[in-house]
């Protein structure tokens, strides 16, 4: 088996916290009870891009246990665990290449070592396996799945421009990943991150945050609990109301570029905070990224201003200023949750991949049938992994009664 990660010796203490995120993930868990005997994906070929982490590492646990042939690669230079890619091929044998501080051309490699499986189905997160396939004729393949915001928003613009050459399912759309996922465990994870490289206290701190979408939402919510003064941008006039309603300061970032001591840009775009901006920041600004490209945070705009840089720690770059200042750069402005931290908490990551092995199982088996397109995960699906999810926690809820449901669906009663 063909495989490339930084040190096999490492497996060991890999497999451990691949157990650990296996005790907190109890629906993909119970997915893959279901599954393992009858085998579903037997004779099935899966090619995965996502973030190797120890959550990542039970769901390739369930592939495998559902019969599914994998290989895998990450999809972020930093976001590779070293220890969990080393028991993926030592303990589970899986064609895997992936290391973190990987280089552009390291990265790409691994993604093209991961294509060579020709597989009939793949798992992206940020579509970069999706559009690497799409740029040799797709031999095999049956569909994929995506992840994350950015690569949905990637994969509709190439379906609008008709260049989509097989079915995606859209994970990341799922009420219980991007509900979750984005909300709970980003919100958690990026302050983690955060917290992890600096030791900052948040309390009493200006915490500007680029983007009131969920990772937003999340974000805002946790700084504030942690006593920060929140300060949100947006350039949707609808995400600014709520953001405000919601009891947040609103204001463009040239102004809050001024009064803030942490950024967290989490918009999905680019050139979010550019040149201009840092020239304005406080000495002290710490910038952090929580989108999945790292360029929402203008690296050129930091070192046009740069007269010298100094590493303070693994994660944390200083920039001295032109102007005398100093600013604080974060995981090379990367995703902050996963270059300086663990990611989201296997918790949240559970239902997200729940979500993820569900998609696999319907494109192995209906992927040849389905059109070129960005496919929604359906309702019943959601609604069943969120079920499954309170069962796990002891929760129960209400059913509607036969009475109730004929009043929902019909029209005849009124005032």
């Amino acid at each position: 088996m063909e495989f490339r990660v930084k040190d096999l010796a490492l497996a060991e203490e890999g497999k451990n916290r691949i157990d650990w995120a296996e005790a907190h993930m109890p629906v993909l868990v119970a997915l893959r009870q279901k599954y393992e005997k009858t085998k579903p994906l037997k004779g099935i070929r899966v090619a995965g891009c996502l973030h190797v982490t120890k959550e990542t590492g039970v769901l390739v646990r369930t592939l495998k246990a559902a019969g599914a042939e994998l290989s895998w690669c990450g999809c972020n230079p930093l976001s590779t665990q070293d220890d969990v890619a080393a028991s993926l091929a030592k303990d589970e044998g899986i064609a895997i290449f992936a290391s973190r501080g990987v280089t552009s051309k390291e990265y790409y490699d691994d993604i093209h070592s991961a294509m060579k499986l020709d597989p009939h189905v793949t798992i992206d997160d940020g579509a970069d396996l999706t559009v690497e396939m799409h740029k040799g004729m797709p031999k095999s393949i049956r569909g994929g799945t995506e992840e994350t915001t950015t690569g949905v928003i990637r994969l509709r613009a190439m379906q609008k421009a008709g260049k989509l050459a097989y079915p995606i399912i859209a994970v990341n759309d799922a009420e219980t990943k991007h509900d979750f996922d984005n909300i709970y465990g980003t919100g958690q994870s990026a302050l983690d991150g955060i917290i992890r490289a600096t030791n900052i206290l948040v309390s009493g701190k200006n915490v500007v945050i680029a983007g009131y979408g969920h990772v937003g939402k999340g974000v805002a919510r946790r700084a504030a609990g942690l006593g920060a003064n929140v300060i949100v941008t947006e350039v949707d006039p609808i995400a600014a109301l709520k953001a405000k309603l919601d009891g947040y300061s609103v204001a463009k970032m040239n102004k809050a570029a001024e009064i803030g001591d942490i950024f967290v840009t989490t918009t999905g775009c680019k050139d979010v905070i550019v040149d201009r901006d840092i020239a304005k920041m406080k000495d002290g600004a710490i910038l952090a990224n929580a989108g999945h490209f790292n360029v929402e945070i203008s690296i050129p705009g930091i070192e046009s201003q740069t007269v010298q840089k100094k590493e303070i720690n693994d994660h944390t770059m200083q920039y001295s200023l032109k102007n005398g200042k100093r600013v604080y750069l974060i995981g090379e402005g990367r995703l902050v949750n996963l270059a300086a931290a663990e990611g989201h908490p296997s918790e949240v990551m559970d239902m997200s991949f729940a979500n993820q092995f569900l998609a696999v199982l319907k494109l192995a088996q209906q992927g040849q049938t389905m059109k070129p397109l960005v496919y929604n995960i359906d309702k019943a699906q959601d609604q069943e992994i969120a079920l499954a999810k309170l069962q796990s926690m002891g929760v129960e809820i209400d059913s509607l009664t036969p009475a109730q449901k004929a009043y929902l669906e019909g029209f005849a009663e009124g005032t």
